[in-house]
């Protein structure tokens, strides 16, 4: 009976040790980093000149850091800037060099941005978009190269371990392969090269296998989902709505007014709720040098029609994003492909709020 007694208080005696220490030992919260919260722009830069960046900018100071990679790593990332997401704390770059060959993956740490790894590899040709495609893992779609006649070859979606910052497959799709959406156990792959083809594909992200190709129109370019869960492209000059459950076209939203210059709409955003569409309207003007012009319009999802009588933004960009948040429109805005550009924020019925200033061609933004 003592000795039970005696294992009994020990016990005890264990017990409240355990229980003290654990009420007076408190988690430090994770200290914070440079880039935890702000806005990403992505420059692409000149091609030509190889000169891409990103820029970060601070939304309560409004104080923009320049090519922050060079910032942390002391070296440029030596190519265009194609894109850039962070994957559950991976930042991916994909760099698309003008020398063949020289095209990589640069895998950062997305709340330093210190280098981690760099993917370069002959698989990783013209790289254009990045998406998160599961739990540590990206796909990432290339146009690859040209034929010996310079037309396209079918395009590929590689898909990248990142916890082993490796390759692991390399999924053939349709020819010039770019923006993708993540749905479900599904991502869909768009096309906005002039390659000709009609189709999108559609992966199984649990395979990492096309399940299924869909002609949706002459070079589809991704627009994303609506308030109906819709899903949207510019295909053949017209916006198509797509039935994710059918995996059937809905319908085909024309102009009302064919316009008389070779124009294309690009650079696309939904509003904050979802169902309305602003696009950039422009051609290339062969009067003057081939200069880019243009405007900034929208519709609702809903009409019959899209009009351009008059434009939404009187103002020409090279991309287009909207803070889900506060439904501001984010802008890139082009001056030439040699001097710094700016990013433009708007309020959502498109009243200026205010400039900031980016890098050479800002065309896309990554919210924080």
């Amino acid at each position: 009976m003592q000795f039970n007694s005696i294992i009994i208080r020990s016990l005890v005696a264990s017990t409240l040790f355990l229980s003290l220490n654990a009420c007076n030992s408190t988690s430090e919260p994770e200290p914070s980093q440079p880039y935890d919260t702000g806005i990403f722009v992505v420059n692409r830069g000149n091609f030509t000149d190889n000169n891409g960046s990103i820029t970060f900018i601070n939304p309560t100071t409004k104080v923009s850091s320049f090519d922050i990679f060079q910032k942390e790593n002391l070296n440029s990332v030596a190519g265009g800037v194609a894109d850039y997401a962070d994957v559950d704390g991976s930042g991916v770059i994909l760099v698309d060099n003008q020398t063949a060959g020289k095209d990589y993956i640069q895998i950062v740490n997305a709340r330093t941005f210190k280098a981690i790894a760099k993917i370069d590899s002959n698989m990783v040709e013209n790289p254009s978009a990045v998406i998160k495609a599961g739990t540590n893992k990206a796909y990432i779609s290339c146009w690859d190269t040209f034929n010996a006649d310079y037309s396209y070859k079918p395009g590929t979606v590689l898909v990248i371990d990142l916890t082993k910052n490796k390759i692991t497959k390399k999924i053939t799709v349709q020819q010039g392969a770019d923006k993708m959406v993540a749905i479900g156990n599904e991502v869909i792959v768009s096309s906005t090269t002039y390659s000709g083809t009609k189709n999108i594909s559609i992966i199984n992200t649990q395979t990492d296998a096309v399940s299924q190709t869909v002609e949706i129109g002459s070079n589809p370019r991704l627009i994303g989902t609506d308030a109906n869960g819709k899903l949207w492209f510019y295909a053949g000059e017209k916006f198509v709505k797509f039935n994710l459950s059918t995996k059937t076209v809905e319908s085909r939203t024309a102009f009302a007014t064919e316009s008389t210059l070779d124009q294309s709409a690009k650079s696309f955003t939904f509003n904050k709720d979802k169902n309305t569409i602003l696009f950039v309207y422009s051609y290339e003007d062969p009067a003057d040098d081939w200069k880019a012009k243009g405007e900034t319009y929208s519709f609702n999802i809903n009409d019959a029609s899209i009009s351009t009588a008059k434009p939404f933004i009187n103002k020409l960009f090279t991309g287009l994003t909207t803070d889900p948040a506060t439904g501001n429109i984010y802008a890139g805005f082009t001056p030439s492909y040699k001097q710094a550009g700016y990013v433009f924020r708007y309020q959502p019925n498109g009243t200026l709020i205010d400039s900031l200033k980016a890098e050479i061609n800002p065309v896309g933004f990554i919210l924080k």
